[in-house]
């Protein structure tokens, strides 16, 4: 008689409410820090201080083109490779000295050489000089699940979904095709390269709602590759 009421009991236990995905309540964090930028960015301080910043580079820039356009490039690469790295802050600059055209051909090529450094760190430096440079648990997720056979539809979705400094040291380790990774790279970062180039635009030209719009679409694409990757791959 115990047992059956028990059982009873159980199945009246009403069911806990479903949580959103991880990828989605990233999401939805990001989306309110990206109102709090836009607040920022709108504000007169800030456009004071942007100028301010503006001013000062545009000067060396003009007085040293080739250098500037390779030091970018440079950190371009190293935000590719590094978590802690970005070269979204000088988005600007570029913007200014070189164009959109100009910032969107650097940073698309700074961080295919950032990709490819990264995965031959990976490829002939091996698992313990990757580990200090990234993330083990993010390593440690996809590793297991990425190998040189996987299909070249998911190492692209693996591409466009996590940050870029994973896939290149996972595939590195998988020894997956380096042409092939290459195509990859080149495909999965023009786009964000040219959305980065069009944010920076918006913020330099104070188009609030342009900044808003774009950088909305950026977290819910992220967010969507994300949620159909690790569909793809399995728990």
């Amino acid at each position: 008689m115990e047992v059956c009421w028990m059982r009873r009991r159980a199945t009246t236990v009403s069911p806990r409410p479903a949580r959103l995905p991880i990828g989605w309540t990233r999401a939805l964090v990001l989306l309110l820090l990206l109102g709090g930028v836009v607040l920022l960015v709108s504000s007169d301080e800030f456009q004071a201080a942007l100028a301010w910043g503006l001013a000062k580079a545009e000067p060396v820039i003009v007085k040293h083109p080739v250098r500037g356009a390779l030091l970018f490039l440079v950190i371009s690469a190293l935000s590719a490779m590094l978590a802690f790295f970005s070269s979204a802050v000088l988005v600007p600059v570029a913007i200014q000295a070189w164009g959109k055209l100009g910032c969107v051909f650097l940073l698309w090529l700074g961080w295919i050489l950032g990709g490819a450094c990264a995965y031959g760190i990976a490829r002939f430096g091996g698992r313990p000089v990757v580990r200090r440079l990234t993330s083990s648990k993010g390593l440690a997720r996809y590793e297991e699940r990425i190998s040189r056979r996987t299909p070249f539809g998911l190492v692209l979705l693996f591409q466009l979904a996590v940050p870029s400094e994973i896939p290149g040291y996972v595939l590195g380790l998988a020894r997956y095709g380096l042409r092939k990774y290459l195509v990859i790279l080149a495909l999965a970062e023009l786009p964000y390269a040219v959305g980065t180039a069009y944010l920076g635009e918006s913020l330099l030209e104070q188009r609030t709602f342009l900044l808003l719009g774009l950088g909305a679409l950026a977290i819910f694409f992220s967010a969507w590759a994300l949620h159909v990757l690790r569909k793809r791959l399995g728990p």
